[in-house]
C-alpha cells in the first residue's frame, strides 16, 4: 500500500477523554476512516505492548500514537486486532468500532415517542449476528448521560475499554462482537455532575443471584412452545363467566429440597410437582408472586429491581418457560403477581438512573413511597410509560403468561396514598387522583389486551375507585378483574368472632352483596392475611381444635358458594396451623395429618363442584345469578340460591355459623323435587361430625321465603351445605 500522508491526528482533548473514561462520541474518533485508498483505524486498549490489524494483505502493526492509544494505516475491508500483553501472550479478537449501528430510524422514533409496544427487543442485551459476526447488542436509555459504557469481566470492568454510541434522543448503543449467552455486565454512566456508577440494564433478561448484581446476557429467542391447545382455548378458560380458582404460589417457600442444603425447587421441578399437585386440587390457574428479579428475599418479589429477568434464583429463562408449558398442557394458567407501582433504592437499580431521577419523580411527595422506602415511577414521562408498558406485554408474549396480577394498585391510583396534609402534590385540578397513573393503567390494559386476546389483568385495589374492571372505553381502568378486599376483610373478622357474637356482626357477611356486582370480582384469601402476625387462617378461627377446623371448613364452603371467582394463597388449602414464613417450606407434616387432609380434601371437592356446576360460576359478575332466601341474626345462618343460564340446575347454599345443629332447618327453594347434597362441609371425609341430608332431600311444593317451593334440611353445626337442583 502507498505510503499515507497526513493521516488523521487526534486533539489532546480527544486523546484525554478517551484515557479519563470521559469520551461521549467514540465512533467518531474510534475504528476505522476512509483514508486514501485504505483506511486509518484507531484503537484504544490499555495494558497492551503491542497491537495489530489483522487483514487478507496480512497483519499491519499499529503505532502506539499515545499511552494506550494505537493508530495506523490499514488496507482497506475487513480486519480482527491482534494484541499483545506485556507477559509474551497473544490473541486476536474484534473490533467493535468497525460495526454501525444496529438500532434503525423507525426504532429510534418509536422509543423517543414512547410508544415503541417490543421495546425489549431492541433494549437491552441481545445475541445476534451483525454484519456476519456472532455477538451482542447492547442498547440502554440514559439522556442525560455523559457517556456509557459496558463493562464486565470481558474487559476488566473498565469502562474506558466500551464506550457506547449515543443514538437517537438519549439512547445510547454498541455491538460487542463475541460475547455470547451467559456474559457478565453492567452500563458504567459517567452522569453530568462528573460521578461515575455501575447499573443493572434495566431491560436485561437475566441476573446474576443476588447478592450479586450484575446483568447476565441470556439469549430468549427459541424456545419450542407445546402449548397450542392451551393457547387456542384459554380465552374461553378466561371469561367472566369461566369457573376461575387461583392457586397462589411463592415459588420460594413452597416447598424446599432439604436433601439438597435446603434450596427451593427450581423451575423445572415446579414444572413437576406443583403442576401436578395445583392440578390434582382442582384449582384452574397458578398465580406465582413476583418472579421479576428482585435483590431482597425479605420483599418476596415486590421490590423488584430487573423487571425483564426471571429470578435466577430458580433457573434461566427457558426453565422458567418449561414451567409455563408444563402447566398449559396440564389444563393450569399461569398468572404472575406484576409490580409497576414502586422501585426499590438499590444503587444498581433505577434509582437515579443517569445521575438524575429518571424513572422516579425528582419530589419526594410524589416520587418517595413512605410505606416501603421505595421510589414511585414518573407515570407522566412517555418512556417511563412505554417501559412499563411493554413490559406488561413482554411476559404475555415471551412467557406465555395468561395473565397479570398488578399489585399494590391504590397505591398508584391516588397522590395523597398514605400521606399526611402537605406531604403530597393534587393534580392539576386540586385534587388527590394520579391521572398520569390511570392513563397508564388504562393504556397497559389496552395494549395487553390487544397484544394478546385471551389474557387477563387483575387489580389489588382496596378502595372504592369505580370501575376499576369496566372497559376503558366505559369510563373504566380496563382491568378484566378486581380483588375483592373488602370482603376478604369482612368475612375474616366475622369468623374470627366468637359465635356467640356472630349474630352482632351478620351484616359482615352479608355486606358484600351490597356490591358484588358493581365490578368483575376474584374473591381473594392471599398472603397478606397469613403473614405479619396475623397468624394462620386457621388459628384465625375461634374454638377448640375441632372448632377451628370446622370454621375454617365452614368459610371456604361459604366462599365457593359466594359470586367471585376465587383465589387461595398455598398452605390454607390443608389449614396449615403456622402462619407462612417465605424462608422454609410450608408444613407438609401438617399436611399429612387428618384433620388437615380433610380440609384438603374438602377445598378439592369445593374446586370440582364450582368447575362443574354452571350456576356456581357463569354469572358471577351478574346480580341475576344472585338471590337470597333467608339470613337470620339469631341463629346466624344464611341462605341463597344461585343461578346459571337457562336449563342449568340452580345451587341452594346454606351456611349455621353456629356450634348448634339445627334439624329440620326450612327453607325456601326455587322449585320443587329433589335437591342433591352436593357438598357437607361437616361431612366425615372432611373431618366433621358427619351429620347431614343422606344424599339429599325433597323440596315440596309449600312456598316459603318468597320462593315456590320448600324443603326441610338437617344443617350441621359450624357448616355450610351446598344443595343442586337434581330434578
Amino acid at each position: 500500500m502507498d505510503k499515507i500522508t497526513n493521516p488523521p491526528q487526534l486533539s489532546p482533548d480527544d486523546q484525554a477523554a478517551l484515557a479519563g473514561g470521559r469520551c461521549s462520541q467514540p465512533f467518531s474518533i474510534l475504528g476505522p476512516r476512509p483514508h486514501g485508498e485504505g483506511q486509518w483505524l484507531t484503537v484504544f486498549h490499555p495494558d497492551l505492548a503491542s497491537l495489530a490489524a489483522v487483514g487478507p494483505g496480512g497483519t499491519v502493526p499499529l503505532a502506539r500514537v499515545a499511552g494506550d492509544l494505537f493508530a495506523g494505516p490499514i488496507p482497506a475491508g475487513p480486519y480482527r486486532l491482534k494484541a499483545r500483553s506485556g507477559g509474551g501472550v497473544e490473541w486476536t479478537f474484534e473490533d467493535p468500532y468497525r460495526f454501525g449501528p444496529v438500532l434503525g430510524e423507525m426504532d429510534l422514533h418509536l422509543l423517543a415517542e414512547g410508544t415503541h409496544k417490543r421495546l425489549w427487543r431492541v433494549l437491552g442485551a441481545h445475541v445476534m449476528t451483525h454484519q456476519g459476526v456472532s455477538g451482542t447488542h447492547f442498547a440502554v436509555w440514559a439522556p442525560n448521560a455523559q457517556r456509557v459504557s459496558v463493562v464486565g469481566q470481558f474487559n476488566g470492568w473498565d469502562g474506558r475499554r466500551h464506550p457506547m454510541r449515543r443514538v437517537g434522543q438519549g439512547f445510547w448503543e454498541i455491538f460487542l462482537p463475541d460475547l455470547t449467552e451467559g456474559t457478565l455486565y453492567k452500563y458504567e454512566i459517567l452522569d453530568a455532575q462528573g460521578g461515575v456508577m455501575q447499573k443493572a440494564d434495566p431491560v436485561g433478561f437475566g441476573s446474576q443471584h443476588p447478592p450479586e448484581k450484575a446483568s447476565v446476557v441470556r439469549d430468549i429467542a427459541g424456545y419450542g412452545w407445546k402449548d397450542a391447545d392451551w393457547m387456542a382455548g384459554r380465552a374461553a378458560a378466561q371469561d367472566r363467566r369461566a369457573p376461575i380458582s387461583i392457586y397462589e404460589v411463592h415459588p420460594g417457600s413452597w416447598r424446599r429440597k432439604y436433601d439438597d442444603g435446603g434450596r427451593p425447587l427450581s423451575y423445572q421441578e415446579m414444572a413437576r410437582d406443583l403442576v401436578s399437585y395445583a392440578k390434582d386440587m382442582g384449582f384452574t390457574h397458578l398465580e406465582l408472586m413476583p418472579v421479576s428479579e428482585f435483590p431482597f428475599d425479605g420483599s418476596w418479589g415486590y421490590q423488584p429491581v430487573g423487571l425483564y429477568a426471571p429470578t435466577i434464583r430458580f433457573g434461566p429463562p427457558h426453565k422458567f418457560r418449561d414451567l409455563v408449558d408444563a402447566a398449559h398442557r396440564a389444563g393450569l394458567g399461569v398468572l404472575l403477581d406484576w409490580v409497576p407501582g414502586h422501585f426499590p433504592t438499590d444503587a444498581h437499580g433505577l434509582a437515579r438512573f443517569d445521575g438524575t431521577e429518571l424513572y422516579e419523580h425528582a419530589d419526594p411527595r410524589e416520587g418517595f413511597h413512605q410505606d416501603w422506602n421505595t421510589l414511585i415511577y414518573n407515570y407522566g414521562r412517555t418512556e417511563v410509560q412505554n417501559f412499563l408498558t411493554a413490559n406488561a406485554v413482554y411476559w404475555l408474549d415471551e412467557y406465555h403468561i395468561d395473565g397479570l396480577r398488578v399489585d399494590a394498585v391504590a397505591s398508584m391510583l391516588y397522590r395523597d396514598y398514605s400521606r399526611k396534609d402537605g406531604e403530597w402534590v393534587p393534580n392539576k385540578d386540586g385534587g388527590r387522583e394520579n391521572y398520569e397513573a390511570i392513563a397508564f393503567l388504562q393504556n397497559m390494559n389496552i395494549e395487553a389486551y390487544a397484544e394478546q386476546p385471551g389474557i387477563m389483568t387483575m387489580a389489588e385495589e382496596s378502595t372504592s375507585f369505580p370501575k376499576v374492571s369496566a372497559p376503558v372505553d366505559a369510563g373504566g381502568l380496563g382491568f378484566g378483574f378486581k380483588w375483592n378486599m373488602g370482603w376478604m376483610n369482612d368475612t375474616l373478622r366475622y369468623m374470627s368472632r366468637d359465635p356467640v357474637h356472630r349474630r352482632y356482626h351478620h351484616d359482615l357477611m352479608s355486606f358484600g352483596l351490597m356490591y358484588a356486582f358493581t365490578e368483575n370480582f376474584i374473591l381473594p384469601i392471599s398472603h397478606d392475611e397469613v403473614v405479619h402476625g396475623k397468624g394462620s387462617l386457621l388459628h384465625k378461627m375461634p374454638g377448640d381444635e375441632w372448632q377451628q377446623f370446622a370454621n375454617l371448613r365452614a368459610y371456604y364452603g361459604f366462599m365457593w358458594g359466594h359470586p367471585g371467582k376465587k383465589l387461595l394463597f398455598m398452605g390454607c388449602e390443608f389449614g396449615q396451623p403456622e402462619e407462612w414464613n417465605h424462608n422454609g417450606e410450608l408444613n407438609w407434616h401438617a399436611a399429612s395429618q387428618p384433620m388437615h387432609q380433610g380440609v384438603q380434601a374438602l377445598v378439592r371437592d369445593l374446586n370440582a363442584l364450582y368447575r362443574d356446576t354452571p350456576a356456581l360460576h357463569v354469572k358471577d359478575a351478574e346480580p341475576e345469578g344472585f338471590q337470597w332466601i333467608a339470613t337470620d341474626p339469631a341463629q346466624s345462618t344464611y341462605a341463597w340460591v344461585r343461578r346459571g343460564d337457562a336449563g342449568d340446575p340452580p345451587v341452594v347454599v346454606v351456611c349455621n355459623f353456629t356450634p348448634v345443629p339445627r334439624p329440620d332447618f326450612r327453607i325456601g327453594v326455587p322449585q320443587a323435587g329433589r335437591w342433591r347434597e352436593a357438598v357437607n362441609t361437616d361431612a366425615t371425609a372432611y373431618g366433621g361430625s358427619g351429620m347431614g341430608n343422606l344424599g339429599g332431600v325433597v323440596a315440596d311444593g309449600e312456598p316459603q321465603d318468597g320462593q315456590p317451593a320448600s324443603m326441610a334440611v338437617t344443617l350441621p353445626p359450624l357448616s355450610v351445605v351446598i344443595f343442586v337442583a337434581a330434578d
